[in-house]
């Protein structure tokens, strides 16, 4: 069973991790999630049990308990939602909409007059 952990100090390391959940069982990995460009922790992890019942004792006896300075947060994982990977879709910078905001020479006009009428009589403000 695979558990998430939640609330971690900066400090805790996947050893630290580790040490803290090993005396409710068979730990068969403990990872702190870190960001991939600074390296720094995110400030949570998961920790994975070989047998579901010591997992169980670990969130009973280490939910809310602290660990350096910080009180944990520990309960069941939830599978990973799909979501798209990667950079790309959403919005694109530099394409469509805008226009020439200078047609309509020195009176304004455009795509900002509105009333199709620049100047200082007539249309909107902008």
């Amino acid at each position: 069973m695979k558990l998430f952990v939640g609330n971690l100090s900066r400090d805790v390391t996947d050893d630290v991790l580790l040490e803290a959940f090993q005396a409710y069982g068979t730990v068969a990995s403990a990872t702190v999630i870190r960001d991939k460009f600074s390296g720094e922790s995110r400030g949570f992890g998961f920790v994975e049990f070989a047998e579901n019942a010591e997992a169980q004792a670990a969130v009973e006896n280490l939910n809310g308990k602290e660990l350096l300075g910080r009180a944990m947060t520990v309960n069941e994982a939830r599978p990973r939602e799909d979501r798209p990977r990667g950079g790309g879709g959403g919005r694109r910078f530099g394409t469509g909409g805008g226009g020439n905001r200078s047609a309509g020479g020195p009176r304004g006009g455009g795509n900002r007059s509105g009333g199709g009428r620049g100047g200082k009589s007539g249309g909107s403000r902008w």
